[in-house]
């Protein structure tokens, strides 16, 4: 079983934003399972619907911001693989036939313990793969969000309101 949300925290904090999850999905009455990670400041969950979990914790999030001191991103996976470019590419492939050619889109890519090459350098090897002319960097409909870890990669397409930065939603 793979994680389908994963939730960034700051790492000498790992007990009380473990708390906080705890807390704020059962507000949200989401069940949930840690799954292993091996990384600090990021925690492996799965839960039933990652996008209506995180839809919903962004409208908790702000009318109680109090909720969510530890935490910081709440981001749906679609589809682990392999964190090679060819590999990343194929599933970025696949995700953008639900963009529409009217579609505004971007991409979002974050890494941990990865070392090949650096992040302009893969977004921009990584949208090759995206036949789609309508890029906005400032209001997309979609996001290709790509979380490297290591030698995986988490990778989801996504609306705005399916991804949450606790620090900009309060």
């Amino acid at each position: 079983m793979e994680a389908n949300l994963i939730v960034s925290y700051d790492p000498s904090h790992a007990g009380s934003a473990k708390k906080e999850i705890e807390a704020v999905l059962k507000e949200a009455k989401q069940k949930f399972k840690y799954l292993k990670s091996d990384v600090e400041g990021l925690f492996n969950l799965r839960v039933k619907d990652a996008r209506k979990t995180v839809k919903s914790l962004l409208k908790l999030c702000s009318k109680k911001p109090e909720f969510f001191e530890k935490t910081f991103h709440w981001v749906p996976i679609d589809k682990w693989c392999k964190s090679t470019v060819k590999e990343m590419q194929s599933v970025v492939k696949k995700l953008e036939k639900e963009i529409r050619k009217t579609d505004k889109w971007k991409m979002e890519l974050n890494k941990r313990h990865y070392g090949k090459g650096d992040t302009v350098e893969l977004i921009l090897k990584l949208t090759e793969a995206v036949s789609k002319p309508n890029v906005d960097l400032k209001n997309p409909q979609k996001i290709i969000k790509v979380e490297i870890i290591g030698n995986k990669a988490g990778i989801a397409l996504l609306k705005a309101d399916e991804l949450l930065n606790t620090q900009k939603a309060k």
